[in-house]
């Protein structure tokens, strides 16, 4: 495998909009039925969505991905079949793993009167085997993320088993979270697939240069690489040990 760093300029990415809903993707998702085909690793979905005050997504049923969800700003109010209900706010990792079916419904947690909007951004792999059970789990991380280190919010992995905040089911995948205050730095993990998402403020990435907010940046068979922020800022890293094509057992 090519060793690869692409960077996708905020402007470059998907952008929809649709009355309450505006959408920022890293991937096509809007009406694409065949996210598998514009995956990087395992990654399917990486939307960065706004939601106006008192709006959402109402009931509706999701199989066979694992999803995860990052709040940025504002409140997200989460129902499911499995009987889960709450607010997930930014700090709080939350995992949803569809199994054979699932239902839930998303919504901004603020009154229309209030207009605050709701600033999420979810994320979505294939599991590791297609159905099964459907579960659901969060966690509030904001004191790890505290210190400036790149915290592991999410993971599959064997050797993350122990200190991954959340599980997923996916055994080839971690989410890594860092919240950096101006010339602070983490080092992205090396991996065959990784994906960095600049969700605040601005930093600098070796060997790439300068990136904003909204930029992302593809890797492939790469890692290791220095970033430095310039400001307050928050990155969203997903380390990913195998390609979608690569993996037998898709949804």
């Amino acid at each position: 495998m090519q060793a690869d760093v692409t960077v996708v300029r905020a402007a470059d990415r998907e952008h929809w909009r649709s009355g309450w809903l505006e959408s920022r993707q890293s991937f096509l998702a809007t009406g694409n039925f065949d996210l598998a085909a514009g995956a990087h690793g395992m990654l399917m979905v990486h939307n960065d969505d706004i939601v106006d005050a008192g709006e959402g997504f109402d009931t509706h049923q999701h199989h066979s991905v694992e999803i995860v969800t990052w709040v940025l700003e504002g409140t997200l109010v989460h129902q499911d079949s499995l009987g889960h209900s709450g607010l997930i706010y930014p700090g709080l990792a939350q995992r949803m793993s569809a199994g054979s079916r699932i239902m839930h419904s998303e919504k901004n947690g603020a009154l229309r009167r209030d207009g605050t909007p709701l600033r999420v951004v979810q994320m979505w792999l294939p599991p590791d085997t297609a159905g099964g059970r459907s579960s659901y789990e969060e966690l509030d991380v904001a004191t790890e993320l505290r210190d400036g280190s790149l915290v592991t919010v999410a993971s599959g992995m064997t050797r993350d088993r122990n200190t991954a905040a959340i599980g997923i089911g996916n055994s080839h995948a971690a989410l890594h979270v860092a919240r950096l205050r101006p010339g602070q730095s983490v080092t992205i993990p090396d991996a065959p697939y990784g994906h960095i998402y600049v969700a605040r403020g601005r930093v600098s990435l070796e060997g790439s240069g300068d990136l904003g907010e909204g930029d992302a940046v593809r890797m492939t068979a790469t890692g290791r690489h220095r970033i430095t922020a310039a400001t307050q800022s928050e990155l969203l890293v997903w380390e990913m040990q195998r390609g979608f094509a690569r993996h037998n057992k898709t949804p």
